[in-house]
């Protein structure tokens, strides 16, 4: 580690000297070490774009022939204590571009807020100090005092010509749900396109299961994600309970990567409402999943709440 790192020595690095105190000698030292450990990691994660290219061809024919008929594969996981979702896609935008695009926080709020729970997003900070403030509501109008505050710290973990990797990390979320990651990484393809992988996870306790039991007994009891358990009849039956739950904020969540990247090639003044008319046509492709309200009932909701997360800024 030391022969990587390059540990300052009298021979050089001159400023950790013998005429210092030993104590600042030592916190130099750590701060040495630490970034560069720091920096080690983060390009260790880096090289983890070989490993997504080879999960790509392993893929390949599932991306093909998927009940999507676009090439998208999803998968989930149910423990005791977490819910995890995952989704890879082929995105028909250049690498750089995407890229470009997704390692902007500002850029994540325009994002977010097309998603039909996402009441208000405001990007703060800068660099290792970046934060989204989200604020997380019900599937209609309501007033912001009334939505759930989630506190994001956003990172770009990697981003070379090769490998790009974000990560958004929350500590608490609603109902007593914690431990919130939406996690995207992305490598280039030969064809011009990119290949993504979004993973997006939480963690929950007593109070989130009795919420939850009580929402899939209720509301969300006719609900299904997109794993299919049975195909052998006429009608086909999906994963329902919390991994169905997370199958669909899953997928609405990869819906807004892919309406806002398509957006980009319009004028400014004309990408929001492309965005909102390319991800409610999304969710309605999978009506079966994400049906939630009439087209404009989402689109009126999302444009006031829109403009009340620009007056913010």
């Amino acid at each position: 580690m030391q022969q990587d790192l390059h540990l300052p020595t009298s021979k050089n690095m001159g400023f950790v000297s013998s005429r210092l105190p030993w104590q600042v000698k030592a916190w130099l030292l750590y701060l040495i070490f630490w970034c560069g450990f720091a920096t080690a990691a983060i390009a260790a994660d880096a090289q983890s774009g070989p490993a997504l290219q080879a999960k790509h061809i392993e893929l390949s024919t599932q991306l093909k022939n998927n009940q999507f008929q676009q090439p998208i594969a999803l998968d989930s996981l149910e423990s005791p204590n977490e819910l995890d979702g995952n989704i890879y896609a082929v995105i028909d935008q250049p690498f750089a571009n995407a890229t470009r695009a997704l390692t902007s926080p500002a850029n994540w709020c325009d994002m977010l807020i097309l998603h039909i729970n996402t009441k208000h997003c405001r990007a703060g900070g800068s660099g290792v100090s970046s934060t989204l403030q989200v604020s997380i509501g019900k599937k209609h109008s309501q007033p912001l005092d009334e939505a759930y505050p989630v506190h994001f710290k956003f990172a770009t973990v990697a981003s070379t010509s090769e490998y790009m990797h974000v990560a958004l990390n929350a500590k608490d979320g609603p109902m007593g749900t914690r431990d919130y990651r939406i996690v995207l990484e992305m490598v280039p393809l030969a064809n011009g396109k990119t290949f993504l992988h979004l993973t997006y996870s939480y963690a929950y306790g007593v109070t989130a299961q009795l919420a939850m039991k009580a929402y899939l007994s209720t509301v969300g009891r006719n609900k299904v994600g997109f794993t299919r358990i049975d195909s052998a009849g006429a009608n086909e039956a999906y994963i329902d309970g919390v991994r169905g739950v997370v199958e669909r904020n899953t997928m609405r969540y990869y819906l807004a990567i892919d309406a806002y990247l398509s957006s980009l090639k319009l004028p400014a003044s004309e990408q929001f409402e492309k965005r909102l008319q390319i991800w409610f046509a999304g969710t309605e492709r999978y009506a079966t999943q994400l049906r939630e309200v009439e087209r404009e009932d989402y689109l009126a909701m999302k444009r006031s709440e829109y403009r009340r997360q620009l007056s913010a800024q």
